[in-house]
């Protein structure tokens, strides 16, 4: 009777992780510049944090979405300006946009470390 108990809170807290928890834009990540950007969960939504180069320790970026599409902002970590975003993984491949008035924008693809 107890071991079936722990068996049915043990599936019960499995199936209660975060939906995010696999989900393909989690890890780290070669920019383009070269630095090593890490994605991971934070709240509701992923966020994207430089880990070396320049601007280590940074936070640049704060995505939503699931299945490999996702969209929020992005800042550049040069200039401190914020835009919106699209983030979109295809294998080992994430391909990043950042648009002002959804006319001008600037996309990178990063790789996955």
């Amino acid at each position: 009777m107890i071991r079936t108990l722990l068996v049915a809170a043990a599936l019960g807290f499995a199936a209660a992780a975060p939906v995010h928890a696999a989900e393909p834009i989690l890890g780290k990540w070669k920019t383009a510049s070269g630095s090593t950007a890490e994605i991971a969960a934070c709240g509701t939504a992923f966020c994207v944090t430089l880990k070396t180069g320049k601007h280590a320790g940074k936070r640049v970026g704060s995505l939503s979405g699931t299945s490999g599409s996702y969209s929020g902002v992005v800042t550049d970590p040069e200039s401190d300006k914020t835009y919106s975003g699209t983030g979109s993984v295809d294998g080992n491949l994430l391909k990043m946009r950042g648009c002002v008035l959804k006319v001008l924008c600037k996309s990178q693809t990063w790789t996955r470390l």
